[in-house]
């Protein structure tokens, strides 16, 4: 039977982006993603737990994501679990989980011009997905993001179906 390791997370950055540089090149990229779950108890109260996601990215995104990434600022990760064994200086064995990211999206707009030249010069559908996705596929960038936002400018003054232009983004 087939197996299935693949997690998607959207949440803010809990921290700036540690880029390192391998031996042979390869760009490294840590940080961690907050997500909060919430709901309401027996007595109605609402609940909050935050879980804090380790991430991992390899080569040409760690070096976006070191770029582009800041503290608090939302992103959808794509990737899959992988657990590593290591050892404390005292010999004891330990393990950590993280998500080795191969698709990454920054979410919310510009925030205090911080990332002016991410928006206004690099595409974002192509350079902030995995590197090695063929572009036909992400077709979920910024382009997509703008015809969204005209959709129901166009379609809230009409009363029915008739108003619908033939040319639909989608």
């Amino acid at each position: 039977m087939a197996s299935v390791n693949k997690v998607i997370l959207v949440g803010n950055l809990g921290r700036d982006p540690e880029v390192r540089f391998m031996p042979n090149g390869e760009a490294v990229c840590n940080f961690s993603i907050a997500t909060t779950d919430s709901w309401k108890d027996k007595s109605g109260a609402k609940q909050e737990r935050t879980e804090w996601h380790n991430i991992v990215m390899y080569r040409k995104l760690a070096e976006i994501a070191g770029e582009y990434l800041k503290k608090g600022r939302p992103v959808y990760v794509e990737g899959r679990l992988q657990t590593r064994k290591w050892q404390t200086k005292e010999g004891q064995d330990r393990y950590t989980t993280e998500i080795i990211a191969d698709q990454m999206q920054m979410l919310g707009g510009r925030e205090g011009g911080s990332n002016a030249s991410y928006e206004g010069g690099i595409d974002q559908s192509s350079s902030a997905s995995d590197y090695n996705q063929a572009p036909s596929s992400n077709q979920g960038g910024s382009s997509s993001g703008q015809s969204a936002k005209q959709a129901p400018a166009k379609s809230t003054g009409g009363s029915g179906f008739d108003d619908f232009e033939d040319d639909i983004p989608f």
